[in-house]
């Protein structure tokens, strides 16, 4: 599965693939022709409470990570879809973050790259 991570005000380049900004604010000075994204999906974004809450502090990281984890499990079909896409081409997560290891993005990444758990018919061993 071929998922990036990049920030919004790094250049774009032909090999990012599908590029999807993640985060719920516009990223600040970057114009919408320089991003060159392909979507902009909000409803992944981590909820503006939970955003404030962790305030970008990496001692709050693992407790944000498992916040917007149950937040993102109303976003099935989305994740779904964006897993689809990875299977066949590069999808780079774009965030506005300064912190390059400690964001949203970092998180979506994680939860993209794990299998979803496989559905099997009852009685199947």
């Amino acid at each position: 599965m071929a998922i990036r991570l990049k920030r919004a005000y790094d250049p774009p380049e032909h090999s990012d693939g599908y590029r999807i900004l993640v985060d719920r604010l516009w990223p600040r000075g970057v114009s919408k022709e320089e991003a060159r994204l392909d979507e902009w999906a909000r409803e992944l974004a981590p909820s503006s409470e939970l955003r404030k809450w962790f305030g970008h502090d990496p001692a709050r990281f693992d407790e944000f990570r498992r916040r917007y984890t149950e937040e993102l499990a109303a976003h099935d079909e989305k994740l779904r879809e964006l897993r689809r896409r990875a299977r066949g081409a590069t999808v780079t997560l774009v965030y506005g973050a300064r912190d390059t290891e400690h964001n949203d993005a970092v998180v979506l990444a994680e939860l993209l790259r794990r299998a979803p758990p496989v559905k099997r018919p009852r009685g199947a061993p």
